[in-house]
């Protein structure tokens, strides 16, 4: 089953092509807390192009569960890789985009949280003059 994600889906991970570049010029640079992985190939022309970068993630395919240092550094922000992050104590842990999930955001008065609309009050009162 593997094998058949592989070839006709591009947002199971990997595809067959991609494995076979990253076992070819693939230099492993490290992994997440979500174990996605992290890749890099040099390039040909170092003096005009920049290196390539990817990730391989794991399980489907989503821009947003990169955390905020490997998306850094996948951008070529940041020359090198994050080391071991060590949150503060008021950070969140982070997350992947929540749309469409249950733990989406949902505001008073939207449809989908089922609740009926929150009355209509000004933003600011018109200057009337005396």
């Amino acid at each position: 089953m593997a094998f058949w994600k592989q070839l006709f889906t591009w947002w199971n991970g990997q595809t067959l092509n991609t494995r076979f570049f990253t076992w070819r010029k693939g230099e492993f640079v490290g992994s997440d807390e979500f174990d996605n992985k992290y890749y890099r190939a040099k390039s040909a022309l170092p003096e005009s192009i920049a290196e390539r970068r990817w990730v391989i993630y794991n399980g489907y395919s989503e821009a947003s569960a990169i955390p905020p240092g490997w998306h850094g550094w996948m951008h070529h922000r940041n020359d090198q890789p994050p080391g071991e992050y060590t949150p503060r104590e008021w950070q969140k842990p982070h997350l992947p985009n929540q749309t469409g999930t249950a733990n989406a955001y949902r505001p008073a008065g939207s449809i989908i949280a089922g609740s009926k609309p929150a009355p209509r009050v000004p933003d600011y009162s018109a200057w009337r003059p005396e």
